[in-house]
């Protein structure tokens, strides 16, 4: 059901933040570091990645396919519905329908967007003041990419994009979407 976007076969670097400790939560929520979406998700990252590598530039994906179990895991820790979907409500990330990411340059620099991922505050939000100009020129161009390549933005992350009505596709487990990417037991 979901299909996997890998960094050699799609050019993009690959780097599964909830698989490491460098993420809000101090700690790795997945087992395994993979970018699975759903096929519709897909198709919209590569033409994505078309759009940007003709800019000369390639992304560097945070997140994509959040198993349930995962966002519960979030939600426990920062239940702040500004930042971190309630999964009761269900999180388009685990729908396989949200991605996760920012632009790299020809040298793998990650482009300056003024706040690093998953900073929860307000200089976060697209259209933030008290950044850089160079900031919010990265800003706007990934979001010319993004949305180009038919993707929704989310307000509040610079770094969040989704499918327009992501919620209209289910809310997947990790066993349901056959990804194991949660630990064992």
């Amino acid at each position: 059901m979901l299909e996997e976007i890998l960094s050699a076969r799609d050019g993009v670097d690959i780097d599964i933040a909830y698989a490491t400790t460098r993420n809000f939560t101090g700690r790795p929520i997945y087992a395994r570091a993979a970018c699975f979406l759903h096929p519709e998700a897909a198709a919209a990252m590569r033409r994505a990645i078309a759009i940007a590598a003709r800019q000369g530039l390639r992304f560097r994906i945070y997140d994509a396919f959040r198993p349930s179990e995962a966002q519960w895991k979030l939600w426990e820790h920062t239940p702040d519905p500004n930042f971190v979907a309630d999964p009761r409500r269900g999180s388009p990330h685990s729908r396989g329908a949200a991605v996760d990411l920012t632009l790299i340059d020809g040298a793998g620099q990650v482009l300056d967007m003024g706040t690093g991922f998953d900073d929860f505050t307000p200089l976060s939000h697209h259209g933030a003041t008290g950044i850089t100009p160079e900031a919010e020129r990265n800003r706007l161009l990934l979001m010319g990419i993004m949305t180009t390549a038919g993707w929704d933005f989310y307000r509040n992350e610079w770094w969040h994009y989704q499918l327009f009505d992501a919620r209209r596709l289910p809310v997947l487990s990790d066993t349901a979407a056959g990804t194991r990417l949660m630990p064992a037991g």
